[in-house]
């Protein structure tokens, strides 16, 4: 592994107390669903700008909601998590977890996706503290240590909890990395769903010289991934496709003189925001059912899809578009490409969701890393989304 001194310490300033905070996150191996430490660090942090902080721990996850209500007001949320994915430090410029700052950009696991939004919220969150006299309304920080994962036991535990207290928000802020070339030039206003499917075939085995006598799972197989691949998705929009991928085709205990008896089709569905998940599961079960005899489908971990449209007003989507021309003098793209993310838990009709942050082009990879100008830069935006909608 090559050998980079860490730049010695600058004298304080805001933005070294950001790089600061997200190396403090960073040095945190805080694989899923293991927090290692960052959510009591956070509670401290906000419970020392005046936030009442709960703690909701679910099956090994932790989940911290932070609470500060300035005034009567609107609700607002920042949505994020501290959970990163495994990191191997083979092939790293410095240790995955050593948080290494080396011309100006910081590295390791979980910089991007998305410590690194974590922090720069932090700032921006403890600048608008500052002016708390001048504000008006409720901000609360929903994190957990559950994203990475299945996602059972974080975010949607506290949109459940939000919604026993009777609590319903206006919006909310994901901080996921969204930007493509640079902070600020993407942001997403929904996002496609998910789900996966296993398809089980029944057939009928026997010799491969008496084919009349069986029936081959196998060539069901080869139809039935003809017949997915080939499905029509008429209700997609535009930028909000939907695509269907076969991602294993299995025959059990394979003989070359044996017509196999069953096949296992596992696939994946990322679907457009025009479809809910029952109208997958209905337009998959159509195109299965001249096969009903031989085949079952078992689906697995579906994940919602969600959309936040303009509305006419106390539209946040407009409210973070205009911070952003603000901070960095373009508007944003609109996107909901990409994968899931826990915005999903909290969208509704009552509720719209937009995801902004740094850029996503090292997230998951070797040497996963965000800049320094680029840590700044989604900061001021946060800054000005929050300054903006609580009305400093």
């Amino acid at each position: 592994m090559p050998s980079h001194a860490t730049k010695p310490a600058a004298k304080h300033s805001p933005q070294l107390d950001t790089v600061n905070t997200l190396r403090r996150l960073i040095s945190a191996p805080s694989v899923t669903p293991d927090d290692a430490g960052t959510i009591e660090y956070l509670s401290q942090r906000l419970g020392a700008l005046g936030f009442e902080c709960t703690s909701l721990d679910c099956n090994g996850v932790r989940n911290l909601v932070a609470r500060r209500q300035f005034g009567p007001g609107p609700v607002m949320a920042f949505a994020g998590h501290v959970d990163v994915v495994p990191a191997n430090p083979r092939g790293w410029i410095a240790h995955p977890f050593a948080a290494a700052v080396i011309d100006d950009v910081i590295y390791g696991r979980g910089a991007a996706d998305m410590k690194g939004g974590v922090a720069a919220m932090l700032s921006a969150t403890e600048r608008l503290c500052e002016q708390a006299q001048h504000c008006r309304g409720t901000l609360f920080w929903l994190i957990t240590s559950d994203e990475e994962g299945e996602a059972e036991y974080g975010s949607k535990i506290m949109a459940e909890y939000l919604a026993q207290q009777g609590i319903t928000l206006d919006a909310c802020l994901v901080g996921e990395p969204t930007s493509h070339q640079q902070v600020g030039d993407t942001i997403k206003n929904g996002r496609r769903g998910a789900i996966s499917g296993r398809i089980q075939i029944q057939g009928k085995a026997g010799h491969v010289a008496y084919p009349e006598q069986t029936v081959n799972a196998a060539h069901i197989a080869g139809d039935l991934v003809n017949e997915l691949a080939n499905l029509s998705w008429w209700k997609d929009v535009l930028g909000s496709q939907t695509s269907l991928q076969v991602t294993g085709l299995t025959v059990p205990d394979i003989v070359d003189n044996l017509v196999p008896a069953s096949c296992e089709i596992t696939f994946n569905v990322r679907y457009s925001h025009a479809y809910k998940s029952q109208e997958i599961y209905q337009i998959v079960a159509q195109a299965l059912a001249p096969w009903d005899d031989h085949v079952s489908v078992q689906w697995e971990r579906p994940c919602e899809s969600y959309y936040t449209g303009s509305r006419e007003a106390a539209c946040f989507l407009s409210l973070v578009e205009q911070a952003i021309f603000r901070v960095r003098g373009q508007f944003p793209a609109l996107s909901t490409a990409g994968g899931t993310s826990d915005g999903r838990f909290f969208a509704s009709s009552e509720t719209q969701v937009i995801e902004c942050g740094v850029k996503n082009d090292s997230i998951h990879q070797v040497n996963e890393h965000v800049s320094v100008a680029d840590l700044h830069a989604i900061e001021e935006i946060y800054t000005a989304v929050l300054t903006d909608y609580f009305g400093v």
